[in-house]
Parts: structure tokens; C-alpha cells; sequence
């Protein structure tokens, strides 16, 4: 997986036919490129940065190799020229980007590339990749987390997240938005987050009795069993669960749980708390799964359910109610001069540029204003940071513990105005500086006056 990972060929075939025309032309000065994403999805108001370490990563050790050049040489697309270049390639140019795990809304720029044109223009395909995913499920994650409130949640969608790749990013994305854990265990290795689990409806089957399964499965993890209750019956599984969870009381052990999966969840968690509650089981916690996301989850907990914590899976593993961001990294600067595009609807800020936030009274989020990277306006706190600097990352990727504090305190300073889940709402407000205003209008009127016949 590594391998492939790190591969120079992750990249759209156009990257690559376009840097062959660059050099044939003698076009490699240095350009500026920037990463945002256009407009919200349906019900969305703020985004949250996540990717940005496996973006440095890839950059910092970026070559082709020379199975990478002989392939491109058999497909007949390339000359000589271009594939000797290629032998030598690496990635000599800057970055900046916000860090993870900051609260941002469309239109701004969460990174910027400086670097020769070539270098900067083959990254889009990986940067766009890699981003994209994983600040769609941060997102997505984020919202779930509201929605619960105070109840933990943990990530169960690794059987149906889009590939074994998206699966640990997802896992990753979803801990930074503050999720409590993964059923993943290979992301747990990898990454240091917590593993959760319970069992499977077939652990129950496989037992001639429901009740023998529950026993045997507590035996197994005395301190550490949540079990299943939905396979035949909720309520006799209940019942069962509450008799098996006094039986280890008597043992000196701990019944950490039971999980609902189907039926009727707020009405059933209600009995079931109460059952649990009689039989001397207050602090053993009811765990539900099935189809949770933060419509779900807000819907049970508005039918006054009392479930504690919850497990979402498939529709956060792949952000089923807005499964991609328009997500677009542009050229704004080449050569010294500023660029523009002006296709309808997909007009770009132009020049190199930082991002201003400004804080109200009382220490939340009250406006950003996009800028020229060299303007200071007075309060304003600059997101964009140098990440790399000539190809070196001079940025110190904090542990995935820092960035989840860091998003949790983003998050704290967005007034709820902008948090909500399904009602249309208030956008944050996203303004552009005069200068940088002046220079758009400049730029624009410049390609309009050159190439619009």
C-alpha cells in the first residue's frame, strides 16, 4: 500500500501532458496555485481542514522511479526530452496552509503553493485527492458530534467506507472531529486511536441459546462485554442481558453494556434503560448502531431516547448526504503577475493571499476577510502558515491528540448560528479586503480586455 502511496503516478494523465508542454515551451517560472472549495453542500456552513500531513509526506519525498519512466515512455504520449526531466524531478517549492483541524467556509484558501510551474501544477491530482476526502468526513464527523451532544460516538464504517485507504482516513478524520474511537484496528496501530467494538448478530446465531452467548461472550471479556440484544427479540434480549449483567455483579464484574441495532430505538432504549436501572445496573451504558448519522442521531435524541452512546458507520464513512466537496486548486500567480479565471460561476480570487479572522467580544468566530498575502490588517489572526519551504517540511505535524484539541477549540468559538443541522441558516461571513478587491477588479479587466473577442 505504501508503494502506491507514495507513488509519483497518482496523478491525472493532464498533469502530466500539460508539464510536457510547459517544458517544451520553456514555461517553468514560478506560479502560485490555491486550494479551496467553492460553495457549501446542501446543509452545510463551515468545513474542517484534514489532510494536510499526508500532503507533506508525499511532497517532501516526491520522484519518479525508474519503473514510473519506462511506463510513461511505453505509452507513446512523451518525449525523450520530457522523460529525462522527469529522472531528476522533486518538489523544490513553498507552502502554506492552515492546520489541521481548522474551522474554514468556501472561498477561502486553505493552502497555497508557490514552486516552479511544472512542480506545482502535478501535485493538484494528490492534494485534491487527499484533502478533499478527508475534510468531507471531518466535516460530516463534526456534525455528528454536535448533534450528540455529550454522548460519545465511535467510528463503525469500515466495511463500507470507498477502498482500505479511505478506511483509515476516515477512522483519522472522524477522531479529529471528535469522535471517542474506530472499530478499526489497523487505524488504531497506526494512528494511536482507541479501538472500539461489540459483537455480531452471527455470535449470537451460532449459539443454541441467545442467553448461553451472552454468557459465554462476558467469560471471554469479563470488564469489556457490550452485547447484542436485537437478534430475535429487543426486549426478551434485554431481559436476558440484564439477568447475565447481574450474574457477573455477583462475580465481582462489570456488565459494560448492551447495543441496539433495530426497531423502535428511543422507545426501546427507554425500557431498556429501565430494565437495566432494576436489576442494579445503572452504570452499564446503552450503545445503538444502524444507519447513524447526524440526522439520525438528532431525530432519536429529540424522541427523549436514553442512549448513551452511538456507533455511525456507513452514512459518515462516506458523507452519504454530501458525499464530495467542490474542492478546486487554481493558479492565481505566474510569472510576478496575477491570474484569473472567469468561467461562469467558477470565477477565482487572484494573487497569493492569507486569511484574517476576527474575533467579537466575547472570543467567538465574527468574520474572516480574505487579503493579499503581505497585508496586517489590525485584529485580524492569520490562518495560513509556511508549512514547507523549498521542498523541506519546516512544519511540525502535532500528534492527532493536539489536532482534535485544536479543532474542539475552533469549533467552541463558532456560534451555534453556524452549527445547525437541517434549517437553513446564517452563512459565516467571508469578506475580501479592499486591496485584494482593487487587484481582482485590475486583473480581471486585464484578461477580459486580451482575450474576450
Amino acid at each position: 500500500m505504501n508503494k502506491i502511496k507514495n507513488s509519483a503516478l497518482l496523478t491525472d494523465l493532464y498533469e502530466l501532458t500539460m508539464a510536457a508542454s510547459y517544458l517544451e515551451h520553456g514555461m517553468n517560472e514560478t506560479a502560485v496555485f490555491g486550494l479551496f472549495v467553492r460553495q457549501y453542500p446542501p446543509n452545510r456552513r463551515y468545513f474542517v481542514f484534514c489532510g494536510l500531513k499526508e500532503v507533506l509526506d508525499y511532497l517532501a519525498g516526491l520522484q519518479f522511479t525508474k519503473d514510473d519512466l519506462e511506463y510513461l515512455e511505453s505509452t507513446d504520449f512523451f518525449k525523450p526530452e520530457f522523460i529525462s526531466y522527469l529522472e531528476n524531478f522533486s518538489f523544490h517549492g513553498d507552502m502554506h496552509a492552515m492546520p489541521e483541524g481548522t474551522v474554514f467556509f468556501e472561498e477561502e484558501p486553505i493552502l497555497e503553493v508557490t514552486a516552479p510551474l511544472i512542480e506545482a501544477q502535478v501535485i493538484e491530482t494528490f492534494l485534491i485527492n487527499s484533502i478533499n476526502l478527508q475534510t468531507m468526513i471531518a466535516t460530516k464527523a463534526s456534525r455528528c458530534v454536535h448533534a450528540a451532544g455529550q454522548r460519545s460516538l465511535v467510528d463503525f464504517s469500515f466495511r463500507r467506507t470507498q477502498g482500505i485507504d479511505a478506511s483509515i482516513k476516515v477512522a483519522k478524520a472522524s477522531y479529529i472531529a471528535g469522535f471517542l474511537g474506530t472499530s478499526n484496528v489497523l487505524a488504531g496501530k497506526q494512528l494511536g486511536i482507541p479501538v472500539y467494538g461489540t459483537m455480531a448478530h452471527s455470535f449470537v446465531s451460532s449459539f443454541d441459546k441467545e442467553i448461553n452467548a451472552f454468557r459465554a461472550f462476558t467469560q471471554t471479556f469479563p470488564e469489556n462485554s457490550i452485547l447484542l440484544v436485537d437478534t430475535y427479540d429487543s426486549l426478551s434480549g434485554i431481559l436476558k442481558a440484564a439477568q447475565v449483567g447481574k450474574e457477573m455483579a455477583g462475580r465481582g464484574e462489570h456488565l459494560k453494556g448492551i447495543r441496539l441495532d433495530s426497531g423502535d430505538m428511543a422507545g426501546i432504549s427507554r425500557k431498556a434503560r429501565r430494565i437495566l436501572d432494576g436489576n442494579g445496573l445503572k452504570n452499564s451504558l446503552i450503545f445503538a448502531s444502524g444507519a447513524f448519522d447526524e440526522y439520525k442521531i438528532q431525530k432519536i435524541l429529540s424522541q427523549k431516547a436514553a442512549i448513551d452512546s452511538f456507533g455511525v458507520g456507513t452514512k459518515m464513512g462516506v458523507s452519504s448526504d454530501a458525499p464530495y466537496l467542490d474542492m478546486a486548486y487554481k493558479i492565481v500567480k505566474y510569472n510576478g503577475e496575477s491570474v484569473v479565471k472567469l468561467s461562469p460561476e467558477k470565477t477565482s480570487l487572484t494573487s497569493d493571499k492569507q486569511v484574517f479572522r476576527f474575533l467579537s467580544s466575547e472570543k467567538l468566530y465574527d468574520h474572516d476577510v480574505i487579503a493579499c498575502r503581505e497585508e496586517e490588517p489590525d485584529g485580524g489572526i492569520p490562518l495560513l502558515a509556511p508549512v514547507l519551504t523549498a521542498g523541506k517540511i519546516i512544519y511540525d505535524s502535532p500528534p492527532l491528540s493536539e489536532i482534535r484539541n485544536h479543532f474542539k477549540e475552533n469549533f467552541s468559538r463558532l456560534p451555534e448560528k453556524y452549527k445547525t443541522i437541517n434549517k437553513e441558516g446564517p452563512l459565516y461571513p467571508v469578506k475580501i479586503s479592499e486591496k485584494l478587491r482593487k487587484l481582482q477588479k485590475k486583473t480581471i479587466d486585464k484578461y477580459k480586455k486580451k482575450e474576450i473577442l
